[in-house]
Protein backbone atom coordinates (compact mmCIF):
# COMPACT_ATOMS: atom_id res chain seq x y z
CA UNK A 1 0.00 0.00 0.00
CA UNK A 2 2.35 2.15 1.27
CA UNK A 3 4.59 1.37 -2.47
CA UNK A 4 1.03 2.36 -4.41
CA UNK A 5 1.13 5.52 -2.38
CA UNK A 6 4.93 6.31 -3.20
CA UNK A 7 4.28 6.13 -6.78
CA UNK A 8 1.02 8.08 -6.99
CA UNK A 9 2.22 10.52 -5.43
CA UNK A 10 5.84 10.90 -7.30
CA UNK A 11 3.61 10.77 -10.71
CA UNK A 12 0.89 13.58 -9.31
CA UNK A 13 4.30 15.78 -8.17
CA UNK A 14 6.06 15.05 -11.56
CA UNK A 15 2.98 15.99 -13.28
CA UNK A 16 2.14 19.10 -10.88
CA UNK A 17 5.34 20.25 -11.53
CA UNK A 18 5.57 22.09 -14.94
CA UNK A 19 2.34 23.76 -14.22
CA UNK A 20 3.27 25.52 -11.00
CA UNK A 21 6.96 27.37 -12.88
CA UNK A 22 3.87 27.95 -15.68
CA UNK A 23 1.87 29.97 -13.41
CA UNK A 24 5.14 31.38 -11.47
CA UNK A 25 6.30 32.86 -15.34
CA UNK A 26 2.97 33.87 -16.53
CA UNK A 27 1.18 35.62 -13.29
CA UNK A 28 2.81 36.04 -10.25
CA UNK A 29 0.31 35.19 -6.69
CA UNK A 30 -1.69 32.61 -8.45
CA UNK A 31 -0.45 29.76 -5.96
CA UNK A 32 -0.40 32.20 -3.04
CA UNK A 33 -3.83 34.08 -3.52
CA UNK A 34 -1.64 37.43 -3.35
CA UNK A 35 -1.15 40.51 -5.65
CA UNK A 36 2.42 40.30 -5.73
CA UNK A 37 3.60 43.28 -7.80
CA UNK A 38 1.36 45.88 -5.74
CA UNK A 39 2.82 44.08 -2.36
CA UNK A 40 6.38 45.12 -4.04
CA UNK A 41 5.70 47.95 -5.26
CA UNK A 42 4.22 49.29 -2.03
CA UNK A 43 7.70 48.09 -0.10
CA UNK A 44 9.68 49.28 -2.84
CA UNK A 45 8.11 53.04 -2.24
CA UNK A 46 8.48 52.31 1.58
CA UNK A 47 11.94 51.53 1.57
CA UNK A 48 12.37 54.59 -0.81
CA UNK A 49 10.12 57.42 0.54
CA UNK A 50 12.94 58.46 3.00
CA UNK A 51 15.23 59.54 0.47
CA UNK A 52 13.21 60.06 -2.31
CA UNK A 53 11.03 63.14 -0.29
CA UNK A 54 13.95 64.47 1.04
CA UNK A 55 15.78 65.02 -2.99
CA UNK A 56 12.20 66.20 -4.47
CA UNK A 57 12.28 68.73 -1.08
CA UNK A 58 15.59 69.78 -2.19
CA UNK A 59 15.05 69.61 -5.22
CA UNK A 60 11.90 72.01 -5.74
CA UNK A 61 13.58 74.35 -2.90
CA UNK A 62 16.93 74.62 -5.31
CA UNK A 63 14.10 75.47 -8.37
CA UNK A 64 12.27 77.60 -6.28
CA UNK A 65 15.47 79.68 -5.65
CA UNK A 66 16.54 79.52 -9.45
CA UNK A 67 13.05 81.02 -10.27
CA UNK A 68 13.52 83.49 -7.52
CA UNK A 69 16.87 85.38 -8.22
CA UNK A 70 15.94 84.92 -11.64
CA UNK A 71 12.91 87.40 -11.35
CA UNK A 72 15.30 89.26 -9.24
CA UNK A 73 17.66 89.64 -11.65
CA UNK A 74 15.55 90.96 -14.19
CA UNK A 75 14.05 93.46 -12.20
CA UNK A 76 17.73 94.64 -11.82
CA UNK A 77 18.24 94.36 -15.19
CA UNK A 78 15.33 96.44 -15.95
CA UNK A 79 16.61 99.08 -13.66
CA UNK A 80 19.57 99.56 -15.07
CA UNK A 81 18.45 100.44 -18.05
CA UNK A 82 16.80 103.21 -16.74
CA UNK A 83 20.06 105.06 -15.46
CA UNK A 84 22.18 105.58 -17.84
CA UNK A 85 20.19 109.06 -19.13
CA UNK A 86 20.47 110.30 -15.58
CA UNK A 87 24.03 109.64 -15.16
CA UNK A 88 25.69 112.45 -17.13
CA UNK A 89 24.05 116.06 -15.67
CA UNK A 90 24.53 117.45 -19.24
CA UNK A 91 22.73 115.09 -21.27
CA UNK A 92 19.80 115.69 -18.34
CA UNK A 93 20.00 119.40 -18.68
CA UNK A 94 18.79 119.43 -21.86
CA UNK A 95 17.16 122.33 -24.10
CA UNK A 96 14.87 122.65 -26.99
CA UNK A 97 15.07 125.48 -30.48
CA UNK A 98 12.11 126.68 -31.73
CA UNK A 99 11.93 129.11 -34.76
CA UNK A 100 9.00 131.45 -35.02
CA UNK A 101 8.45 130.80 -38.68
CA UNK A 102 9.20 127.25 -39.40
CA UNK A 103 9.30 127.63 -43.15
CA UNK A 104 12.64 128.94 -42.91
CA UNK A 105 14.47 126.91 -40.18
CA UNK A 106 14.30 124.67 -37.65
CA UNK A 107 16.47 124.00 -34.49
CA UNK A 108 17.87 121.55 -32.05
CA UNK A 109 20.16 122.11 -29.13
CA UNK A 110 22.60 119.52 -27.76
CA UNK A 111 25.11 119.62 -24.57
CA UNK A 112 26.39 123.49 -24.38
CA UNK A 113 23.53 125.42 -25.48
CA UNK A 114 22.23 128.05 -23.00
CA UNK A 115 18.85 129.68 -23.04
CA UNK A 116 18.49 132.66 -25.36
CA UNK A 117 16.58 134.30 -27.62
CA UNK A 118 18.05 135.68 -31.23
CA UNK A 119 16.92 136.75 -34.42
CA UNK A 120 17.19 135.16 -37.53
CA UNK A 121 17.30 135.96 -41.18
CA UNK A 122 18.39 133.71 -44.16
CA UNK A 123 20.20 134.92 -47.44
CA UNK A 124 20.43 132.15 -49.40
CA UNK A 125 20.63 128.45 -48.93
CA UNK A 126 23.35 126.33 -49.95
CA UNK A 127 23.30 124.67 -53.13
CA UNK A 128 25.59 121.83 -54.94
CA UNK A 129 27.03 123.23 -58.98
CA UNK A 130 24.39 122.11 -61.65
CA UNK A 131 26.25 121.99 -65.81
CA UNK A 132 23.94 121.31 -68.88
CA UNK A 133 25.34 120.70 -72.37
CA UNK A 134 23.98 121.80 -75.22
CA UNK A 135 20.93 120.54 -76.99
CA UNK A 136 21.62 117.18 -78.84
CA UNK A 137 18.93 115.47 -81.44
CA UNK A 138 18.05 112.73 -78.52
CA UNK A 139 19.87 110.61 -75.78
CA UNK A 140 20.66 108.04 -78.44
CA UNK A 141 23.32 110.70 -80.47
CA UNK A 142 26.78 109.32 -80.90
CA UNK A 143 28.78 112.47 -78.66
CA UNK A 144 32.69 111.08 -78.95
CA UNK A 145 35.36 108.73 -77.26
CA UNK A 146 38.18 109.61 -75.16
CA UNK A 147 38.41 110.69 -71.66
CA UNK A 148 36.54 112.64 -69.58
CA UNK A 149 37.72 113.50 -66.35
CA UNK A 150 35.22 115.03 -63.57
CA UNK A 151 36.30 116.86 -60.84
CA UNK A 152 34.38 117.92 -57.44
CA UNK A 153 35.94 120.14 -55.15
CA UNK A 154 39.34 118.42 -54.16
CA UNK A 155 38.32 114.91 -55.62
CA UNK A 156 38.72 114.30 -59.41
CA UNK A 157 38.13 110.79 -61.50
CA UNK A 158 38.81 109.95 -65.02
CA UNK A 159 36.33 108.15 -67.29
CA UNK A 160 37.43 106.15 -70.54
CA UNK A 161 34.01 106.84 -72.91
CA UNK A 162 34.72 103.80 -76.23
CA UNK A 163 32.62 103.30 -78.66
CA UNK A 164 30.18 100.93 -76.93
CA UNK A 165 29.04 103.71 -74.17
CA UNK A 166 29.81 107.16 -76.66
CA UNK A 167 26.10 108.21 -77.20
CA UNK A 168 24.40 110.89 -74.53
CA UNK A 169 23.06 108.06 -72.60
CA UNK A 170 26.12 106.05 -72.27
CA UNK A 171 27.99 108.88 -71.18
CA UNK A 172 25.79 109.12 -68.65
CA UNK A 173 25.61 105.92 -67.54
CA UNK A 174 29.46 106.17 -67.10
CA UNK A 175 29.60 108.51 -64.65
CA UNK A 176 26.85 107.48 -62.32
CA UNK A 177 29.00 103.56 -62.94
CA UNK A 178 32.10 105.42 -61.83
CA UNK A 179 33.54 103.27 -59.15
CA UNK A 180 35.39 106.54 -58.11
CA UNK A 181 32.77 108.79 -58.90
CA UNK A 182 34.22 112.16 -57.28
CA UNK A 183 30.26 113.36 -56.08
CA UNK A 184 28.37 113.74 -59.78
CA UNK A 185 25.12 111.95 -60.82
CA UNK A 186 24.13 112.80 -64.48
CA UNK A 187 20.86 112.79 -65.96
CA UNK A 188 18.99 113.29 -69.34
CA UNK A 189 16.59 116.30 -69.77
CA UNK A 190 14.59 115.37 -72.87
CA UNK A 191 12.82 118.52 -74.01
CA UNK A 192 11.01 119.82 -77.13
CA UNK A 193 14.53 120.97 -78.86
CA UNK A 194 16.09 117.70 -78.26
CA UNK A 195 18.07 116.49 -75.24
CA UNK A 196 20.52 117.60 -72.67
CA UNK A 197 23.10 115.96 -70.09
CA UNK A 198 22.99 117.48 -66.25
CA UNK A 199 25.70 117.22 -64.09
CA UNK A 200 24.48 118.20 -60.45
CA UNK A 201 26.92 118.03 -57.24
CA UNK A 202 25.99 115.62 -54.76
CA UNK A 203 27.63 118.20 -52.31
CA UNK A 204 26.69 121.59 -51.56
CA UNK A 205 29.06 124.37 -50.58
CA UNK A 206 31.40 127.35 -52.48
CA UNK A 207 34.24 124.49 -52.17
CA UNK A 208 32.55 122.15 -54.56
CA UNK A 209 32.14 123.39 -57.89
CA UNK A 210 32.08 120.79 -61.17
CA UNK A 211 34.72 120.73 -63.75
CA UNK A 212 34.90 118.69 -66.49
CA UNK A 213 37.83 118.26 -69.14
CA UNK A 214 38.36 115.35 -71.68
CA UNK A 215 41.39 113.26 -73.94
CA UNK A 216 42.56 111.25 -75.90
CA UNK A 217 39.90 109.82 -78.32
CA UNK A 218 37.85 111.34 -81.19
CA UNK A 219 37.70 114.83 -79.76
CA UNK A 220 33.83 114.64 -79.71
CA UNK A 221 34.03 114.72 -76.00
CA UNK A 222 34.69 119.01 -76.16
CA UNK A 223 31.43 119.41 -76.13
CA UNK A 224 30.69 118.36 -72.75
CA UNK A 225 33.61 120.30 -71.29
CA UNK A 226 33.47 123.06 -68.73
CA UNK A 227 37.24 124.46 -67.35
CA UNK A 228 36.18 128.13 -66.62
CA UNK A 229 40.00 128.75 -65.46
CA UNK A 230 41.17 128.11 -69.30
CA UNK A 231 37.76 129.52 -70.43
CA UNK A 232 36.89 126.48 -72.20
CA UNK A 233 32.90 126.04 -71.02
CA UNK A 234 31.08 123.80 -73.51
CA UNK A 235 28.83 122.94 -70.64
CA UNK A 236 26.82 125.84 -69.30
CA UNK A 237 26.84 125.99 -64.94
CA UNK A 238 22.82 126.67 -64.42
CA UNK A 239 23.60 126.67 -60.98
CA UNK A 240 26.81 127.70 -58.66
CA UNK A 241 28.20 125.55 -56.05
CA UNK A 242 27.45 128.48 -53.02
CA UNK A 243 27.65 128.35 -48.89
CA UNK A 244 24.40 129.50 -47.37
CA UNK A 245 24.45 132.59 -45.89
CA UNK A 246 22.31 134.13 -42.89
CA UNK A 247 22.57 136.26 -39.87
CA UNK A 248 22.39 136.16 -35.91
CA UNK A 249 20.80 139.03 -34.58
CA UNK A 250 22.26 140.91 -37.50
CA UNK A 251 25.60 138.96 -37.71
CA UNK A 252 26.81 137.30 -40.69
CA UNK A 253 27.52 133.30 -41.05
CA UNK A 254 28.05 130.93 -43.44
CA UNK A 255 27.83 126.99 -43.46
CA UNK A 256 28.88 124.73 -46.37
CA UNK A 257 25.06 122.74 -45.87
CA UNK A 258 21.67 123.86 -44.81
CA UNK A 259 22.87 121.89 -41.37
CA UNK A 260 24.43 125.02 -39.75
CA UNK A 261 25.83 123.68 -36.40
CA UNK A 262 28.08 126.21 -34.69
CA UNK A 263 26.85 129.55 -35.42
CA UNK A 264 25.36 129.47 -31.68
CA UNK A 265 26.93 127.07 -29.28
CA UNK A 266 25.65 124.04 -29.18
CA UNK A 267 22.76 124.69 -31.72
CA UNK A 268 21.77 123.31 -34.80
CA UNK A 269 19.93 125.19 -37.69
CA UNK A 270 18.26 122.88 -40.45
CA UNK A 271 17.80 125.93 -42.80
CA UNK A 272 14.77 125.57 -45.14
CA UNK A 273 14.65 128.19 -47.50
CA UNK A 274 15.74 132.17 -47.41
CA UNK A 275 13.81 134.68 -45.60
CA UNK A 276 11.90 137.88 -47.55
CA UNK A 277 14.19 140.81 -48.02
CA UNK A 278 15.00 143.02 -44.98
CA UNK A 279 12.33 140.45 -42.49
CA UNK A 280 14.09 138.39 -39.63
CA UNK A 281 12.11 135.51 -37.52
CA UNK A 282 12.89 134.57 -34.06
CA UNK A 283 14.95 131.38 -32.48
CA UNK A 284 14.67 130.75 -29.11
CA UNK A 285 16.44 128.39 -26.81
CA UNK A 286 14.82 127.14 -23.82
CA UNK A 287 15.55 124.36 -20.95
CA UNK A 288 13.87 121.02 -22.35
CA UNK A 289 12.76 119.09 -18.90
CA UNK A 290 10.21 116.88 -20.68
CA UNK A 291 12.97 114.46 -21.62
CA UNK A 292 14.53 114.51 -18.39
CA UNK A 293 10.91 114.02 -16.38
CA UNK A 294 9.95 111.00 -18.52
CA UNK A 295 13.51 109.75 -17.60
CA UNK A 296 12.96 110.54 -13.77
CA UNK A 297 9.53 108.89 -14.28
CA UNK A 298 11.02 105.36 -15.66
CA UNK A 299 13.67 105.29 -13.20
CA UNK A 300 11.72 105.57 -10.07
CA UNK A 301 8.99 102.94 -11.86
CA UNK A 302 12.13 100.64 -12.28
CA UNK A 303 13.18 101.40 -8.68
CA UNK A 304 9.67 100.29 -7.34
CA UNK A 305 10.10 96.79 -9.08
CA UNK A 306 13.37 96.29 -7.74
CA UNK A 307 11.99 96.86 -4.23
CA UNK A 308 8.80 94.91 -4.74
CA UNK A 309 10.31 92.27 -6.42
CA UNK A 310 12.57 92.11 -2.62
CA UNK A 311 9.69 92.27 -0.53
CA UNK A 312 7.47 89.75 -2.77
CA UNK A 313 10.45 87.13 -2.63
CA UNK A 314 11.69 87.97 0.83
CA UNK A 315 8.49 88.01 2.44
CA UNK A 316 6.47 85.91 4.73
CA UNK A 317 2.44 85.74 4.91
CA UNK A 318 0.94 84.59 8.71
CA UNK A 319 -1.78 83.81 7.11
CA UNK A 320 -1.42 81.00 4.52
CA UNK A 321 1.98 80.72 6.32
CA UNK A 322 3.93 80.46 3.21
CA UNK A 323 6.98 82.18 2.98
CA UNK A 324 9.05 83.64 0.06
CA UNK A 325 11.09 81.56 -1.78
CA UNK A 326 13.88 84.02 -0.39
CA UNK A 327 12.97 84.95 2.83
CA UNK A 328 15.72 85.76 5.40
CA UNK A 329 18.67 85.65 2.50
CA UNK A 330 21.44 88.03 3.31
CA UNK A 331 22.30 88.49 -0.56
CA UNK A 332 18.77 90.44 -1.07
CA UNK A 333 18.53 91.76 2.80
CA UNK A 334 22.10 93.53 1.71
CA UNK A 335 21.11 94.45 -1.20
CA UNK A 336 18.32 96.31 0.16
CA UNK A 337 20.07 97.98 2.94
CA UNK A 338 22.48 99.59 0.53
CA UNK A 339 19.75 100.85 -2.00
CA UNK A 340 18.12 102.50 1.20
CA UNK A 341 21.45 104.21 2.14
CA UNK A 342 21.90 105.51 -1.32
CA UNK A 343 18.50 106.63 -1.39
CA UNK A 344 18.37 108.73 1.63
CA UNK A 345 21.84 110.77 -0.15
CA UNK A 346 21.02 114.15 1.33
CA UNK A 347 24.04 116.66 -0.39
CA UNK A 348 24.43 119.56 1.68
CA UNK A 349 24.81 122.76 -0.15
CA UNK A 350 23.20 122.12 -3.34
CA UNK A 351 22.40 125.35 -5.83
CA UNK A 352 19.25 125.63 -6.65
CA UNK A 353 17.95 123.98 -3.25
CA UNK A 354 17.82 120.75 -4.81
CA UNK A 355 19.93 118.05 -2.06
CA UNK A 356 18.10 114.77 -1.81
CA UNK A 357 15.42 112.79 -3.54
CA UNK A 358 12.73 114.48 -1.81
CA UNK A 359 13.29 117.64 -3.46
CA UNK A 360 12.23 115.92 -6.94
CA UNK A 361 9.17 115.01 -5.35
CA UNK A 362 10.12 111.16 -4.66
CA UNK A 363 9.64 110.26 -1.11
CA UNK A 364 8.99 106.92 0.59
CA UNK A 365 6.14 105.02 1.28
CA UNK A 366 5.58 104.26 4.82
CA UNK A 367 2.78 101.68 4.50
CA UNK A 368 4.05 99.85 0.95
CA UNK A 369 7.57 100.75 1.13
CA UNK A 370 7.91 102.03 -2.09
CA UNK A 371 8.71 105.58 -3.81
CA UNK A 372 5.55 107.95 -4.35
CA UNK A 373 6.35 110.66 -7.03
CA UNK A 374 4.74 114.09 -7.24
CA UNK A 375 4.79 115.34 -10.64
CA UNK A 376 4.18 119.00 -9.14
CA UNK A 377 7.42 119.16 -7.01
CA UNK A 378 9.30 117.31 -10.16
CA UNK A 379 8.39 120.02 -12.63
CA UNK A 380 9.03 122.61 -10.12
CA UNK A 381 12.61 121.33 -9.52
CA UNK A 382 13.17 120.75 -13.27
CA UNK A 383 11.80 124.36 -14.66
CA UNK A 384 13.44 126.21 -11.37
CA UNK A 385 17.44 124.35 -11.57
CA UNK A 386 17.73 121.41 -14.28
CA UNK A 387 21.43 121.34 -13.88
CA UNK A 388 20.98 121.00 -9.94
CA UNK A 389 18.76 118.37 -10.47
CA UNK A 390 21.02 116.67 -13.08
CA UNK A 391 24.12 117.50 -10.43
CA UNK A 392 21.99 115.49 -7.98
CA UNK A 393 21.48 112.64 -9.73
CA UNK A 394 24.33 111.85 -11.83
CA UNK A 395 28.19 112.61 -12.00
CA UNK A 396 30.96 110.78 -9.85
CA UNK A 397 29.21 110.67 -6.30
CA UNK A 398 25.40 110.93 -7.99
CA UNK A 399 22.65 109.09 -6.47
CA UNK A 400 21.75 107.40 -9.64
CA UNK A 401 25.94 106.78 -10.58
CA UNK A 402 26.07 105.04 -7.32
CA UNK A 403 23.03 102.98 -7.73
CA UNK A 404 24.34 101.75 -11.36
CA UNK A 405 27.43 100.82 -9.77
CA UNK A 406 25.46 99.03 -6.93
CA UNK A 407 23.53 96.97 -9.43
CA UNK A 408 26.29 96.41 -11.75
CA UNK A 409 28.38 94.30 -8.67
CA UNK A 410 25.30 91.88 -8.52
CA UNK A 411 24.60 91.70 -12.66
CA UNK A 412 27.85 91.66 -13.89
CA UNK A 413 29.25 88.61 -15.25
CA UNK A 414 30.58 86.55 -12.40
CA UNK A 415 29.22 88.83 -9.98
CA UNK A 416 27.34 87.87 -7.48
CA UNK A 417 23.71 86.80 -8.84
CA UNK A 418 26.24 84.89 -11.35
CA UNK A 419 28.06 82.96 -8.52
CA UNK A 420 24.80 82.53 -6.36
CA UNK A 421 23.07 80.91 -9.68
CA UNK A 422 25.85 78.67 -10.43
CA UNK A 423 25.91 76.94 -7.18
CA UNK A 424 22.38 76.65 -7.33
CA UNK A 425 22.79 74.88 -10.74
CA UNK A 426 25.52 72.26 -9.03
CA UNK A 427 23.03 71.40 -6.38
CA UNK A 428 20.26 70.46 -8.41
CA UNK A 429 23.09 68.47 -10.57
CA UNK A 430 24.02 66.67 -6.85
CA UNK A 431 20.25 66.06 -6.85
CA UNK A 432 19.63 64.89 -10.33
CA UNK A 433 22.96 62.53 -9.63
CA UNK A 434 21.40 61.36 -6.21
CA UNK A 435 18.06 60.88 -8.12
CA UNK A 436 19.96 58.26 -10.72
CA UNK A 437 21.48 56.86 -7.93
CA UNK A 438 18.15 55.88 -6.00
CA UNK A 439 16.19 55.28 -8.69
CA UNK A 440 18.66 52.39 -9.47
CA UNK A 441 18.56 51.14 -6.12
CA UNK A 442 15.16 50.73 -5.90
CA UNK A 443 14.81 49.23 -9.30
CA UNK A 444 17.32 46.31 -8.03
CA UNK A 445 15.62 46.08 -4.86
CA UNK A 446 12.04 45.80 -6.39
CA UNK A 447 13.30 42.98 -8.55
CA UNK A 448 14.68 41.04 -5.35
CA UNK A 449 11.56 41.42 -3.68
CA UNK A 450 10.09 39.90 -6.88
CA UNK A 451 12.33 37.11 -7.12
CA UNK A 452 11.48 36.40 -3.87
CA UNK A 453 7.67 36.51 -3.82
CA UNK A 454 8.01 34.69 -6.95
CA UNK A 455 9.73 31.71 -5.11
CA UNK A 456 7.71 31.57 -2.02
CA UNK A 457 4.27 31.58 -4.23
CA UNK A 458 5.86 28.96 -6.77
CA UNK A 459 6.09 26.86 -3.02
CA UNK A 460 2.85 27.20 -2.38
CA UNK A 461 2.08 26.50 -5.42
CA UNK A 462 3.29 22.98 -5.08
CA UNK A 463 1.73 22.73 -1.54
CA UNK A 464 -1.14 23.31 -2.64
CA UNK A 465 -0.82 20.47 -5.88
CA UNK A 466 0.40 17.95 -2.59
CA UNK A 467 -2.53 18.94 -0.66
CA UNK A 468 -5.08 18.09 -3.57
CA UNK A 469 -3.18 14.56 -4.44
CA UNK A 470 -3.27 13.48 -0.59
CA UNK A 471 -6.99 14.86 -0.31
CA UNK A 472 -7.95 12.86 -3.14
CA UNK A 473 -6.01 9.68 -1.98
CA UNK A 474 -7.34 9.40 1.64
CA UNK A 475 -10.30 10.93 0.78
CA UNK A 476 -11.87 9.57 -2.42
CA UNK A 477 -15.72 10.18 -2.71
CA UNK A 478 -14.69 13.66 -1.88
CA UNK A 479 -14.95 14.86 -5.19
CA UNK A 480 -15.26 13.62 -8.93
CA UNK A 481 -11.16 14.18 -9.34
CA UNK A 482 -10.80 12.16 -6.47
CA UNK A 483 -12.59 9.37 -7.57
CA UNK A 484 -10.54 9.50 -11.03
CA UNK A 485 -7.50 9.55 -8.58
CA UNK A 486 -8.61 6.36 -6.78
CA UNK A 487 -9.66 4.64 -10.42
CA UNK A 488 -6.17 5.40 -11.51
CA UNK A 489 -4.77 4.03 -8.52
CA UNK A 490 -6.41 0.85 -8.72
CA UNK A 491 -5.46 0.64 -12.30
CA UNK A 492 -1.98 0.78 -11.46
CA UNK A 493 -2.14 -1.57 -8.49
CA UNK A 494 -3.60 -4.50 -11.24
CA UNK A 495 -1.40 -3.57 -13.52
CA UNK A 496 1.53 -3.72 -10.72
Amino acid sequence: MSSTISGAASTAATTAAPATTAAAITSTGIGSGLNISAIVASLTNAFGAGQQNQLTTQGNSLDAQVSAFGTFTAALDTLKSTLQPLETPSSLAGFVGAVGDPTIASASASTGAVAGTYTLAVQNLATAATLTSKNFASSGTAIGTGSLTIAVGGASTSITIDPSDNTLAGIAAAINGASNNPGVSASIINASDGARLVLTGTTTGAGNPITVTQSGGDGGLSSLVYDPANKDTALTQTQAAQDANFTINGYAASSSSNVAAGAITGVTLNLAQASATGTSTSLTISPDTTAAQTSITAFVKALNGAISSIQTLTSYDPTTQTAGALQGNATLQSFQNQLENILDTVTAGKAGGVSSLSDLGITANANTGTLDTSTTTLTNALSSSLSAVGSLLGGTNGIVTRIDALVTQYTQAGGLLATINQGLQTGLTNVATQQTALTAELATYSATLTTQYNAMDAAVAALKMTQTYLNAEFNPSSSSSSSSATSSLSSGNTST
